[in-house]
């Protein structure tokens, strides 16, 4: 006899699943019990739902076919709400298997342990943040159910759900089918792909920007290729960062608006025929442009459509846009557009003194490192950390660039080395290690031996640079580094520069045992790319019309700060009739 969880197991096997992150409950112990009992697929456990969340997110973006998160009814399932609700925001197929009440337990008439307000509160509140789910009562329409759920994940890209009874893990089961695809209208298809090109051919100025949606499908070779042939300048979004990074693409660099590098963001900015392949159109990725982009001129592929002004192609898959924009191009021209170094890319070794650790040197540290041994995967937080990510050289990189949820880095180094076998460079806040740092107590148990890079200013230091005098973004200062041997790592206190770069070829010549890396940062020191971020959105958000009724001095105070730019006509007209020595400071241009 095959059962219902066999049966399950291999359907999420032949979908790209490699393995389950989970942790068990008395609602989920007979479904746990067929984990281990059939090893179809490895099953980790971890500590707590939010990092089980986060390790399976990461473990479909770095190898692509699905995620999968194991948990038990109400307790574990609603804790792992956070991580789903990052994998649907961010365009990840995760599957998330929760346990349940059998169906006399459901009739009872008691109420339930781990029930919230009916036994279908669970249910109502992941219809919200899943593509599609089902619940797995009925052992003879189960397979029908999970094909078609599972087949959802991996064409929308975005997380599912599936609840399973307690009295039906065992059950006899049939095969898991296939679903068939829509197989999208043959001549819409055509239409879009000859606009699409008609479009690019006539701008004179066309860029190509590349987003998550294209590593979500697997279509990194294919764009690299289109790249090639279309003959364009290409660059990646802000959450795209380490896109195409394999494939040898020209990708100039990541546009990162007024955060990044001037000439880019100019080129991106200017495009009058930009195309967004698979690029989320979110604050993160375009609220500090220093122009707003015309979307009138841009050609959105995104969530199975493309827009391209006024014009709307419906259920347009990117991976069938792709194959038709490929099959009416010409092989590539030997022309490659100039590859551009990212925004601020530290690009001289580390001068290894007693200078205090910046932000900056921990990204030409890991340069250094990089170039000498070979690139390294990324699992990055969010904060300053990962806006250092994008001054280092390119490499496969994950982070919930768009969602923005702390606690990512951690188990997302985890998630990411147990789907490939890599070895990460963990990137974390002080803030969100206090979170899910404590998930690496597991690594030793699996042989895991991520590289941890802690940002250790004892602050939530990306929100103090936005509100640097409230003491409420105060941490208190956490020695990390004294920790990391009770839960089976070695632990380096980094103040300096060659304290870091010390400590930094340590850990890549020691495996076995994850290394963490306890840098103390001063408070206020960020990223040079982080101050231009905070300064452009100072600046965007400045009301400025009531500028020009303004003192000069103060105008002067807000332009100096980064609140508003020199330029600005209420700036302008607030100091037109400035004093002798306003008139020579160089801050205030006519």
């Amino acid at each position: 006899m095959v059962t219902l969880a066999e049966r399950l197991l291999q359907a999420l096997q032949r979908r790209g699943a490699t393995e389950i992150f989970g942790i068990p409950g008395d609602f989920a112990l007979p479904l746990f019990r067929e984990f281990e009992r059939t090893r179809t697929l490895p099953l980790y456990t971890l500590s707590h739902e939010p990092a089980v969340g986060f390790a399976a997110d990461a473990a479909s973006r770095i190898r692509g076919g699905l995620g999968v998160a194991a948990v038990t009814y109400g307790a574990g399932a609603l804790n792992v709400v956070n991580a789903v609700a990052s994998a649907y925001a961010e365009r990840v197929p995760l599957v998330v298997l929760s346990g349940a009440p059998a169906a006399h337990e459901a009739a009872s008439g008691y109420l339930l342990h781990h029930q919230v307000k009916s036994l279908d509160s669970q249910w109502r509140v992941f219809s919200e943040i899943t593509a599609d789910r089902a619940r797995l009562d009925d052992a003879e329409a189960a397979p029908q159910q999970i094909a078609r759920v599972l087949d959802a994940a991996l064409r929308l890209s975005r997380p599912v759900y599936l609840e399973i009874p307690r009295d039906m893990p065992g059950r006899a089961c049939a095969d898991v089918p296939w679903t068939e695809a829509p197989v999208p209208d043959a001549e819409a298809l055509d239409a879009c792909a000859d606009e699409l090109l008609n479009r690019l051919h006539d701008a004179k100025r066309p860029v190509l920007m590349v987003g998550v949606e294209v590593r979500r499908y697997g279509l990194e070779a294919r764009v690299a290729e289109l790249a090639q042939r279309l003959d364009i300048p290409v660059v990646t979004s802000f959450m795209g960062r380490g896109l195409l990074t394999d494939t040898g693409a020209p990708v100039r660099g990541t546009y990162l608006g007024l955060a990044g590098a001037p000439e880019l963001s100019a080129e991106v900015e200017g495009s009058d025929g930009l195309l967004l392949l698979g690029v989320i159109v979110s604050d993160t990725n375009f609220a500090v442009s220093a122009q707003r982009i015309d979307l009138r001129y841009a050609i959105q592929a995104l969530e199975g459509r493309v827009v391209m002004g006024h014009h709307h192609y419906l259920d347009v898959p990117l991976p069938a846009l792709v194959d038709r924009l490929l099959a009416r191009l010409p092989g590539p021209t030997p022309a490659r557009p100039r590859r551009v170094a990212p925004a601020a890319a530290a690009t001289e070794p580390l001068v290894a003194d007693d200078a205090p650790a910046r932000p900056q040197d921990i990204a030409t540290a890991v340069n250094d490192l990089m170039r000498e041994h070979g690139a390294q995967p990324l699992a990055s937080d969010v904060g300053d950390c990962l806006f250092t990510a994008m001054d280092m050289d390119p490499t496969a990189l994950i982070a919930p660039g768009y969602y923005a949820t702390m606690g990512y880095g951690v188990p997302a180094g985890l998630g990411l080395q147990a789907a490939t076998g890599r070895r990460p460079i963990v990137l974390v806040g002080d803030g969100a290690f206090q979170m899910t740092g404590w998930e690496l107590g597991n690594a030793r148990r699996y042989g895991w031996d991520p590289i941890v890079l802690v940002f250790n200013n004892a602050a939530w230091e990306m929100l103090r640079a936005f509100e640097p005098r409230d003491a409420f973004n105060d941490l208190g200062l956490w020695d990390f580094a004294s920790m990391a041997a009770g839960m089976g790592g070695d632990g380096y206190l980094v103040r300096t520069r060659a304290e870091l770069q010390a400590a930094l070829q340590t850990a890549h010549t020691t495996r076995g045992r994850f290394q963490l890396l306890d840098i103390r940062l001063a408070a206020g020191a960020q990223s040079p790319t982080l101050e231009r971020f905070v300064k452009a959105v100072k600046r965007l958000s400045m009301p400025t019309a009531g500028l020009g009724k303004r003192p000069c001095r103060v105008v002067m105070n807000l332009v100096e700060n980064g609140s508003i730019h020199a330029g600005d006509a209420g700036a302008q007209r607030a100091c037109k009739n400035r004093p002798p020595s306003v008139l020579k400071s160089p801050t205030i241009s006519s």
